[in-house]
């Protein structure tokens, strides 16, 4: 498969796992999806969270991981993927890291 075509791929993935997160999740923490990683096959996805409040990441992640089968119905229904991938939600350790970055970064900037 053509590089371009595997980006555009993971770019329509990251946006139905978006759209269906916003639908199906109960609001009670925002969930956003920062990543999507497609294996070289297309047989697994790897679709990388971030969840606000931190203490309500855990249960986001059950959440997502127990809607995996309504999110291959809503591929299904919303693209023209021919081959359903293996999806698995997981939290985004790089989005972690990068706003901790931050934080230390902030307070040596204070002084």
């Amino acid at each position: 498969m053509s590089k371009l075509k595997h980006q555009r791929e993971e770019f329509m993935l990251k946006d139905l796992a978006a759209d269906f997160l916003s639908r199906a999740s109960n609001r009670t923490s925002l969930i956003t999806v920062t990543r999507v990683i497609l294996s070289d096959d297309q047989k697994r996805v790897d679709v990388l969270l971030s969840v606000l409040p931190k203490e309500a990441e855990k249960a986001a992640l059950i959440f997502a991981n127990r809607m995996t089968t309504e999110f291959k119905e809503y591929i299904k229904k919303h693209s023209r993927i021919r081959i359903l991938p293996r999806i698995h939600f997981s939290p985004d350790f790089g989005e972690q890291n990068r706003q901790r970055i931050g934080e230390l970064l902030e307070t040596l900037g204070e002084e």
